[in-house]
């Protein structure tokens, strides 16, 4: 069973997608070896900034035989279809056989040795790795992430003869661009990982993110300082280098009276560099950066790092005196000339609209309304500075960090920044209850403004993360546990826009229902999400009480045989309407009165749409209905010829139907 050795040599990858293109590689070549019918032993990819590769162990040496099973024309067709369909698969009309009156074909066909499937394959393999902009070059008709500048494509020891990019595959790999640039002749996998170790690359991303970890954790021990945590920087640092080595540097102490954030910001985002801190977790003047290439003299690449971080802060402390010279108030003013969406309006618009939006919500008990309102003139006043201007991550933090130094209360500083949280489905989110209102606001307006503007995304397309808003408004509201229709909010927010906005309120609406169907999918089971949201409702708080009880439900041995009684009144009523109770003085079977009385015993116990805890008690209740919903079936004829007695057993059952449908429509469930 031979071993697979492929590598892509490339330019530089971009750091945010190497590890995307490296998983894609993965999921795509165990795909295009199962389509082929190649069995392996093991599939591990590799990679670098410079290279991707795949290793596959104990890979079949050839395909295995088809045998497929072609179904033809009825024997009684004649010999015209025999001969028709035995033409159609260029065999002879002898080959075919009768099973079950049906002319079948059993075609068989020779597996493929792997030397000869691979060349396509992997070509292929190397064309379907996603990119967020692929790239052609020269006069060669291939797109990938960056240029191709070598292959290895190795069968144990045998080269394939395959081409990508304008280059064909060889035995060759490289090392370290500078540190071992000549070509290394590669024989094996195994020979493979150690030409490269000793070549100064480590090609295991895993081992090579554990390297930059050490490197860190060393550089800073030395300095008696230990690095501030941030695994997102140590992935992409990861995809920077192919051999990490740590430089410590640091930069004048009078520049930490600039803001933490500002510091932290110049290092991390637009050098790279992790910053430092003491052991009480105050951020020191202090810097590890990590560099590709092992260099003669590190004290020279050292000063190199801390005079560009120095300018760096030398510009920021002169944006920082700069902005605190005009207050946050005259700044709003300022957004007049600022464009939000041409078709929205501008950004002191949109902060008028949230302002009063703001306030309605306040008085709903959510928060302090006197308190957001001011939170809410200014939020969006630090868009006009100089510092976000040049550090616009830091949208909301400095926002943040000059309300506090003009007075303001705490609570409204922490709002301003709070209104950009979360901004990703795993960020924080706002600490503050004003800070929570606003961004329910701000995120409301934007999704109703962009709506109603025809913005709505579309496939991959989302320029205005609409996305991302939806998936905060419902995690905020979940997490606050603010009871509120979502149609009645979204609602408050279209009003804002004085008649311009409410047809977009129902597609805003459905848009958010779905994405709460991605924020709870790992919390319930797909068709139990589904039976929740297929029984009705709005407020994203009492879906997911509901949620949470048919899931504990669900969990449970009685739960099944409930579910499918449900669908059994739910399917004999077959969608008609049936709004009022039946009349008992019409039931004519011990087991409609039964029913009947069991469903007002339950009908008048712990009803829904108060507080989560009564779901279990309501599905609790709804159990022991299903004795009562047997017998009924068992002795009662529901199509009784009878017109009155017909409609009134049907009613009998919409009232049952409906009072399970108070939590869910239980025929979404697999049962």
């Amino acid at each position: 069973m031979p071993d697979l050795l492929f590598e892509v040599g490339v330019e530089e990858l971009p750091a945010g997608e190497a590890a995307g293109a490296l998983e894609a590689f993965s999921r795509l070549a165990a795909e295009k070896l199962g389509l082929a019918r190649l069995s392996f032993a093991e599939l591990v990819v590799l990679g670098t900034p410079r290279r991707l590769v795949l290793t596959v162990r104990g890979l079949a040496t050839r395909q295995p035989d088809l045998v497929e099973r072609l179904s033809g024309p009825p024997v009684t067709g004649g010999e015209k279809a025999k001969a028709g369909f035995a033409r159609k698969h260029g065999v002879e009309p002898e080959a075919l056989v009768e099973e079950d009156g049906r002319l079948v074909l059993h075609k068989k066909t020779a597996g493929a040795p792997a030397r000869d499937i691979l060349p396509g394959l992997l070509r292929d393999l190397c064309a379907a790795v996603p990119w967020r902009k692929a790239m052609r070059w020269a006069d060669v008709a291939d797109r990938f992430g960056r240029p191709v500048s070598w292959l290895v494509a190795l069968l144990d020891s045998e080269v394939l003869a395959l081409e990508f990019g304008g280059v064909r595959a060889g035995q060759n790999t490289r090392g370290h661009r500078f540190l071992a640039p000549a070509p290394i002749p590669v024989g094996s996998i195994d020979d493979y990982r150690r030409a490269l170790e000793t070549a100064h690359v480590i090609v295991d991303p895993p081992a090579r993110r554990e390297r930059v970890r050490q490197e860190l954790s060393r550089a800073a021990g030395d300095a008696g300082l230990r690095v501030r945590a941030d695994e997102a920087l140590l992935d992409e640092v990861t995809w920077l280098v192919e051999e990490p080595v740590a430089i410590p540097g640091e930069f004048p102490e009078a520049y930490l009276g600039i803001p933490e954030p500002v510091i932290v910001s110049a290092m991390r985002n637009h050098q790279r560099y992790f910053a430092l801190e003491r052991a009480d977790g105050r951020l020191a003047n202090g810097f590890v950066a990590i560099a590709g290439t092992r260099v003669r003299d590190p004290a020279i690449v050292r000063r190199g790092f801390e005079r560009v971080l120095c300018a760096r802060l030398q510009d920021a402390r002169f944006f920082l005196d700069a902005d605190l010279k005009v207050p946050l108030a005259r700044r709003t003013e300022q957004l007049r000339d600022v464009v939000f969406q041409k078709q929205v309006g501008t950004v002191y618009e949109k902060v008028e609209r949230v302002t009063a939006l703001c306030i309605q919500l306040g008085l709903r008990g959510w928060c302090d309304p006197d308190l957001v309102k001011r939170s809410a003139r200014i939020y969006k006043a630090d868009l006009v500075t100089h510092m976000v201007g040049e550090f616009p991550e830091l949208q909301g933090v400095m926002g943040r960090e000059y309300a506090l130094r003009e007075g303001e209360p705490q609570e409204v500083a922490d709002a301003v920044r709070d209104s950009y949280l979360p901004r990703s489905a795993k960020d924080d989110l706002p600490a503050t209850s004003s800070g929570a209102v606003l961004s329910i606001a701000d995120r409301l307006d934007t999704l109703v403004g962009c709506f109603a503007a025809g913005l709505a995304p579309t496939g991959a397309a989302d320029l205005y993360a609409l996305r991302r808003a939806a998936i905060g408004l419902v995690r905020i509201l979940l997490d606050r546990g603010w009871r509120v229709p979502l149609g009645e909010l979204v609602g408050l927010a279209a009003a804002r826009y004085a008649g311009r906005c409410d047809a977009a309120v129902p597609a805003v609406c459905e848009f958010v229902i779905g994405r709460f169907r991605g924020v709870v999918a790992d919390q319930a089971a797909g068709d139990v999400i589904e039976a929740v949201l297929a029984a009705g409702g709005d407020d994203l708080c009492d879906l997911m009480a509901r949620l949470r009880a048919l899931e504990d439900l669900r969990r449970q041995a009685d739960f099944l045989p409930l579910a499918v009684a449900f669908k059994r009144v739910a399917n004999i009523l077959k969608g008609e309407a049936k709004n009022g109770d039946p009349e008992p003085s019409l039931f004519r079977e011990e087991a409609e009165r039964a029913l009947w009385t069991r469903a007002l015993q339950v009908r008048g116990v712990d009803p829904p749409g108060g507080e989560e805890r009564s779901y279990p008690s309501r599905l609790r209740e709804l159990a022991t209905l299903k004795p009562a919903v047997d017998r009924f079936f068992d002795d009662v004829l529901v199509m009784d010829e009878d017109e009155r007695v017909r409609k009134n057993r049907l009613a009998l059952l919409a009232s049952i139907n409906r009072l399970f449908m108070a939590v869910a429509d239980f025929r979404q469930i697999a049962t």
